[in-house]
């Protein structure tokens, strides 16, 4: 495996560095406080690609790989995890999905203001009785002619609030399995379409999340992603880009820990000594380094293995399982490292602690992680 960037990886990631730095950076505490969506920035990130660096260019992205996507997606997460989110959403997710299994018209039609960061969008699989279960829907789509008839309550919408285009899955028939699933994008100014509440979160409170209520919603069929039956396979493809974003954010998260955590040992001084000459704090360094190389190593193997074309679920799961895991476990050791101060919102490493806590549940909890990779060993070793 070749750990050299190219040319083109190098001037994305020193992009999003620099961006992250200078328009990021000075708002990031108060968006974290107030909760308020980053307009301006999010705009910004748009121009400048970051909203579809792995779509075609042909649909207005930049046409980027995975590794390069993994670089600027922890570029933006480790100054701030909601715009990385934001950026992991509508990348992963969303434009992923459409150029995947979209027809040339809604590429065209609704991929390319998406990619060329001239619209937000959502993707919407969770429901209020289903998080890990999302075979479980209840959202209704019924074929009425040249449309379909939407009804039901979906949850925890990362950006919902904002959307203009929402990627949604829906049952045909409510009494059936995943078999009877289905993809289809509903534009948010249609009637019958409204945003419930927008959810008070620990952590990457300026990611704006909600509820979505359809009622009565009718949505051309033109919109459909793929045939009817299609909608838990399609879900399932997705998250696995969803999952390599994730593991990135994760990754960004702990690396703005770790590096605040070396400066501050470095600084601060207890017992006659800078507290990085104690051999207590340097193990904790120590594992934290360690830690977050290891996670690097796992995401830039499932990007790898994205880029190649391979099947790359299991590497996307182990990537973001063992990312998320580790962001929790450094941010949790820079609190420690900070001691009192790391309990303060003086500082921003009680911000990284509670970011990096929705990393082990969104785009499947830590247990379903598991089970995916289980499932890739055992069917290897039959």
């Amino acid at each position: 495996m070749d750990f050299d960037l190219n040319d083109e990886q190098r001037m994305i990631r020193d992009l999003a560095r620099d961006f992250a730095a200078g328009e990021i950076a000075p708002i990031a505490a108060e968006i974290d406080e107030t909760g308020a969506f980053p307009y301006a920035t999010v705009k910004k990130m748009g121009e400048i690609g970051l909203l579809g660096l792995t779509a075609s260019q042909a649909y207005g992205g930049v046409g980027a790989d995975m590794v390069c996507y993994v670089l600027a997606m922890q570029e933006i997460s480790r100054v701030c995890a909601s715009h990385g989110v934001i950026m992991s959403v509508q990348n992963s997710l969303v434009n992923y999905g459409l150029e995947k299994f979209g027809t040339d018209d809604q590429r065209q039609r609704i991929l390319t203001p998406l990619a060329s960061g001239q619209a937000i969008g959502a993707y919407s699989l969770t429901e209020p009785q289903s998080g890990s279960d999302a075979a479980n829907m209840r959202t209704t789509a019924v074929r009425d002619g040249a449309d379909y008839v939407i009804n039901g309550r979906k949850s925890w919408v990362t950006s919902g609030p904002v959307a203009d285009y929402v990627v949604v899955f829906v049952t045909t028939n409510p009494k059936g399995d995943h078999r009877d699933t289905m993809a289809i994008v509903v534009e948010s100014d249609r009637p019958g379409f409204a945003r419930g509440k927008t959810e008070p979160k620990l952590g990457i409170r300026a990611s704006a999340t909600c509820e979505l209520v359809f009622e009565d919603c009718r949505v051309p069929a033109a919109n459909r992603l793929g045939d009817e039956g299609t909608g838990f396979k399609f879900a399932m493809t997705i998250l696995d880009k969803g999952r390599i974003g994730i593991a990135s954010q994760a990754l960004g998260i702990a690396q703005a820990a770790y590096e605040a955590s070396v400066a501050y040992a470095k600084e601060r001084h207890a017992f006659g000594k800078a507290i990085a000459e104690h051999q207590a704090i340097q193990f904790m360094l120590a594992d934290m380094a360690t830690r977050i190389h290891a996670a690097r190593l796992l995401t830039l193997r499932a990007a790898l293995k994205a880029d190649r074309g391979e099947r790359f679920t299991a590497e996307a799961s182990m990537a973001k399982l063992y990312a998320s895991e580790t962001a929790n476990f450094v941010t949790d050791k820079a609190v420690q490292v900070h001691g009192g101060m790391g309990y303060s919102k003086e500082l921003p490493v009680e911000r990284y602690y509670r970011d990096a806590r929705i990393t082990e549940i969104y785009e499947g909890t830590s247990e379903i992680q598991r089970l995916v990779i289980a499932r890739h060993v055992l069917g290897s070793a039959a």
